[in-house]
C-alpha cells in the first residue's frame, strides 16, 4: 500500500468510499457526498491524503478541514477518514492517520479534533490508537434519519507543533 496526495482525478473513487461510509449510517450526518468542486472549497488544500493498493486503487482516504476561519485557530483542524469496505479492519485506516498526523505537523497544525458516532468503535478505537483522546460527549448534537445522535469529541494535541 502506497501512501499519496489525493488529487482531484482521484475523486470519483474517495468519493465512492466516501458514499460507503455515509451508507452505514455511523461516520457522517452527511446524506450524499458532494461533487468534487464543494469538497474542494471545504477542506484545507494541503493534508489530502489516499491509501493507494500498489495497482492504483484507492482504498482508503483522509482530510482537514479548517476548524475555524480566525486567525488564532489556524492551527485546529477536523479529520476526516474514510476506508473503503473491502479494506476495513486491515491496518489501512491506523497507516493513513498516522501520516495525516505527521502531514499536519508538516503544516503547522497543532490540534486535531474528530467528531465520532459513539456506535462507531472502530473508528474511535482507530484515532485513540494514533494519540487522540476523548474530550466529551456532545449529546443529541443532531438528528440522522430523524434519530436524536451523540458525538464524541476527540482531540490530538500536537507534541511537536504549538509548543
Amino acid at each position: 500500500m502506497i501512501i499519496d496526495a489525493l488529487h482531484p482525478a482521484d475523486w470519483h473513487q474517495v468519493r465512492a468510499i466516501y458514499l460507503e461510509g455515509i451508507a452505514t449510517g455511523h461516520a457522517t450526518f452527511e446524506q450524499t457526498a458532494p461533487e468534487w468542486e464543494a469538497w474542494d472549497r471545504k477542506h484545507r488544500p494541503t493534508c489530502r491524503l489516499v491509501a493507494r493498493e500498489t495497482t492504483g486503487q484507492v482504498v482508503g482516504w483522509a482530510a482537514l478541514t479548517p476548524y475555524s476561519t480566525r486567525a488564532v485557530y489556524a492551527g485546529v483542524a477536523e479529520v476526516s477518514i474514510y476506508i473503503a469496505a473491502s479494506s476495513r479492519g486491515q491496518g489501512v485506516g491506523r497507516q493513513l492517520l498516522a501520516a495525516l498526523v505527521a502531514a499536519s505537523e508538516a503544516d503547522e497544525v497543532w490540534t486535531l479534533q474528530a467528531g465520532i458516532f459513539p456506535e462507531n468503535t472502530a473508528s474511535v478505537r482507530l484515532h485513540e490508537r494514533c494519540g487522540f483522546r476523548i474530550v466529551g460527549r456532545r449529546e443529541r448534537i443532531g438528528q440522522l434519519h430523524g434519530v436524536w445522535r451523540d458525538v464524541l469529541l476527540l482531540e490530538r494535541r500536537s507534541a511537536v507543533v504549538g509548543g
